[in-house]
């Protein structure tokens, strides 16, 4: 991949750490520049706040990001000294021809031995599970149900209602609890109920719309725990502690990992994918951001979504995400289990510019009809394990006015309500922004969106969220 500054500034774990970078290197603060023959491997001393300086790598051998390596202790990854030496290789600054250094050798050695053996398809070793531990685990997980299962019940005998005289202390003693229970999926339900009533006796102005949302926590919380038991119980009578393809792993709190998604199945292979649009929200509940990108797959049409997780108490030290202008060539997409917009990972990956003639064709990817697309998204809604709203992509017929509200229609003549959905939060409004759009939305366009039900009047509607043209996708949110 072509190192640009856009590719350095991605490559950061936030952009402080790459204006550093920038700084470094502009004040002149590598000294001993080397680089291979081939321009694989660039390495120099950066001078630091110690004594003896800093010994920092960009390794270009694998292709995709480079590897950055340093000698600082930094917890971040890239650090500023690795980002700097990416701006003097940017910069076209003098480096000398040499001979890689050995320790970095043998480090490309090792590398290389482990891309050829997943290359070759030879299965990896798989780890002995500790059978002991594991059911002690299980054990502790199916007390904790009990634990949340009585909660819920005494809450939904009750109604909601009743969140309003209760103690926020108590639901966030249960969710620790629960976390303690390796159940950290529904630690996160109870630390939103807990959220609930603190906004409930602080503001009773929201008290309406912050007991819809709890009711929903509760229901979806009532059906993971009676699913959750059976689940569990029958893993503990088999034996069996892998990790398993179904949405309950990840609902329990369990945490995927590329290998056990390749090891199950879940993944497709050469994918390319164009990102129609990027977000991020605070979870208050997790105390964490989340960068969300919504990624449109070029052959299939297949909208799947990717999520960086950055806890607010270690911001500065994960990698941040952002935007993507360019197609992604993608030669292993892993793929969380679950429906609808699946989560997606990968390993690695090449960014190229989308051609023209790619362009042209993402609308004609979109959802036949909204009818189409309204019946795909009741049959998610209908499943109390996922979320409910989806992101769809539908053919633009017109959009325009109705009254007071936007409406888009299909080329069939089939129509919805474009609105904002409100637990997005107003940093996400964007339904106004359509009547700021540059130019007439030309034929053969299609429009990306959420689509949700919208409790106050009954009815499906549409967040918009891009517009995808033959030529461009404009987006309404950053």
């Amino acid at each position: 991949m072509p190192l640009t500054e856009q590719s350095i500034l991605l490559l950061a774990p936030n952009p402080a750490a790459a204006e550093n970078g920038r700084k470094l290197s502009q004040k002149g603060s590598y000294s001993g520049r080397r680089r291979t023959a081939g321009g694989d491997l660039y390495w120099a001393e950066c001078a630091g706040s110690g004594k003896n300086p800093y010994r920092v790598s960009a390794d270009f051998a694998a292709g995709g990001d480079p590897v950055c390596r340093c000698s600082c202790p930094s917890r971040q990854f890239p650090c500023k000294h690795a980002l700097g030496l990416l701006f003097e290789v940017l910069g076209q600054k003098p480096f000398e021809t040499a001979e890689a250094p050995q320790d970095i050798a043998e480090k490309r050695a090792r590398q290389a031995a482990r891309a050829a053996k997943k290359e070759s398809g030879a299965p990896a070793k798989p780890k002995k599970p500790n059978a002991a531990a594991q059911k002690k685990k299980l054990d502790k997980q199916l007390a904790g149900l009990d634990m949340a299962e009585r909660m819920v019940s005494e809450l939904l005998t009750a109604g909601v209602g009743a969140l309003a005289g209760s103690s926020a202390q108590t639901y966030e003693k249960l969710a620790r609890d629960l976390g303690s229970s390796y159940l950290t999926g529904l630690q996160t339900s109870f630390s939103r109920i807990a959220l609930t009533v603190r906004t409930v006796q602080r503001d009773p102005g929201r008290a309406q719309a912050a007991y819809g949302e709890a009711l929903r926590v509760l229901i979806a919380l009532h059906s993971t725990i009676k699913k959750a038991r059976v689940f569990l119980q029958r893993k503990l009578e088999e034996g069996a502690y892998s990790a398993e393809d179904t949405v309950l792993f990840e609902a329990l709190g369990g945490v995927w990992k590329l290998e056990d998604l390749r090891a199950a199945g879940a993944f497709r292979e050469n994918a390319r994918l164009v990102q129609l649009s990027f977000d991020v929200s605070y979870d208050e509940a997790k105390k964490e951001f989340c960068e969300r990108g919504w990624w449109l797959d070029t052959a299939s049409g297949q909208i799947d979504q990717t999520l960086n997780l950055r806890p607010a108490k270690a911001l500065k030290y994960v990698k941040g995400d952002d935007s993507r202008f360019d197609l992604l060539e993608i030669p292993v997409l892993c793929t969380y289990p679950g429906e609808g917009n699946r989560r997606v990972r990968w390993d690695s990956a090449n960014s190229r510019p989308i051609t023209a003639q790619e362009q042209a064709a993402l609308p004609a990817l979109a959802q036949p009809d909204l009818a189409a697309a309204v019946k795909l998204v009741k049959g998610q809604i209908k499943n109390t394990l996922l979320p409910k709203y989806m992101a769809v992509m539908a053919p633009i017929g017109r959009i325009g006015m109705a009254g007071d509200v936007f409406v888009l229609e299909d080329p069939k003549g089939g129509r919805i309500v474009l609105r904002d959905r409100a637990e997005d939060g107003a940093d996400h409004a964007s339904t106004a922004r359509l009547a700021a759009l540059p130019e007439a939305v030309p034929e053969g366009s299609a429009l990306f969106g959420m689509m949700f039900y919208d409790g106050a009047d009954r009815t499906i509607c549409l967040h918009p969220y891009s517009v995808v043209t033959p030529r461009r996708v404009i987006r309404l949110l950053y």
